[in-house]
């Protein structure tokens, strides 16, 4: 049972540090340019590192080399451990704000790091780095003590923070990243906590599950930095599904009122969203801006009764309640596009505007625009429905 754990354990190994470097690589250009993100991407990004040398392909082949080529691995491997250590201090001291904090982790890094390299110096002759089963850990047991406090440490703290902060945010997508990357951090430090017990008392029943606790932290780890980019990509792909859903109510509108548009139509809908002639993070807000503009508009060409009309034929066609609203409107829209088109002249001044649904009736904010573009894709969808296409007043 032991070894199928470590078996399974070690199978994740390759897996979990192919995802640390698609994470650490994908997030790079926004960490290097965001400050309060640099802390967290570096810790990640070492991290993957000192696990990438500690791939059991890299410690066979570093073993197989002569005893100063393996102790050089294993050195790099826990001095680079360290700074990852020390990466997560920072990303603590970067969330909370404290500047103690901030000093605090950067000395207290360059001792750890200036111990390990002492320590090591000063040690008998040896090859790679280990606790070995049987036998006083190599280099030394103070070497061992002094990389495991300074994982022991930063991890802990950084749980703890975690934990507290992710509760207080108010956004949802840096809840579930602080939250993702505290949890990997403490199976980090169960990792340390069983080496612990094993230099210290010769514990070893928990050793078996250290290889899962370890790439199981790297993979949360890898999620954590990549909900960012997770919450952006499906924001891109909800507003691609809102402007194609929208595009075909938006050209007729705009066809019949064109001065309203920021920009000319594409030939098609699907050139539209491959080539936006707007920055894509404004497509909807510009279709959806444009398209209300273009109701209050043709609201002038509506002739007088043609609501009340709309609103008893959606009823009479069995819409459902909820969506009469959108249909009613889309009738209505129906009608003042052809009026407009075939140069009726308008039926409204600005004494008697449209009225319209309340759903239009909100301020510009994103809750608002969300909100408001939900309701016109229900009008689009009923736009292009039979029930409008029979409405004849």
């Amino acid at each position: 049972m032991a070894s199928d754990l470590t078996a399974f354990g070690d199978a994740l190994a390759v897996p979990s540090v192919v995802c640390l470097w698609v994470a650490v690589l994908l997030r790079a250009p926004g960490a290097l340019r965001s400050p309060h993100q640099r802390g967290l991407w570096l810790a990640v990004a070492t991290a993957a590192a000192a696990m990438t040398l500690n791939l059991p392909d890299v410690v066979a082949y570093a073993m197989s080399r002569d005893p100063g080529y393996a102790h050089t691995i294993g050195l790099v491997r826990n001095l680079i451990g360290v700074l990852s250590a020390g990466a997560v201090l920072y990303f603590v001291a970067a969330a909370t704000r404290g500047r103690r904090l901030q000093i605090a982790s950067g000395a207290g890094t360059v001792v750890w790091l200036t111990a390990l390299v002492v320590l090591d110096g000063v040690a008998p002759p040896h090859g790679t780095h280990t606790i070995p089963p049987v036998g006083s850990p190599v280099p030394s047991l103070a070497y061992w003590l002094v990389l495991m406090s300074a994982h022991l440490v930063a991890n802990t703290i950084c749980v703890s923070v975690c934990w507290r902060y992710s509760r207080r945010a108010e956004s949802r997508g840096l809840a579930v990243g602080l939250r993702l990357f505290g949890l990997g951090t403490a199976l980090a430090g169960v990792f340390w906590f069983v080496y612990l017990l094993k230099a210290l008392f010769g514990v070893t029943w928990a050793m078996p599950a250290n290889p899962l606790l370890m790439n199981v932290h790297g993979l949360l780890r890898a999620a954590a930095i990549l909900v960012p980019t997770l919450f952006t990509l499906r924001g891109t792909a909800a507003d691609i599904a809102t402007a194609w859903r929208l595009w075909p109510l938006w050209r007729d509108l705009v066809h019949a009122v064109p001065h309203v548009a920021l920009n000319k139509p594409r030939a098609g809908r699907v050139l539209e969203l491959l080539w936006p002639p707007v920055p894509r993070n404004l497509l909807v807000y510009r279709k959806v801006i444009e398209t209300r503009d273009a109701i209050l508009i043709l609201g002038e060409y509506v002739a007088p009764g043609v609501p009340e009309l709309a609103r008893g034929h959606v009823a009479g066609n069995g819409v459902p309640e909820p969506a009469r609203p959108a249909a009613a409107l889309a009738c209505v829209l129906k009608e003042a596009r052809q009026a407009k088109l075939a140069g009726i002249p308008q039926q409204r001044g600005e004494a008697d505007p449209l009225e319209l649904p309340a759903a239009l009736q909100t301020s510009a904010d994103g809750d608002s625009l969300d909100s408001e573009a939900r309701f016109l894709v229900d009008v689009a969808r009923a736009y292009a429905s039979p029930a409008t296409a029979a409405f004849a007043p």
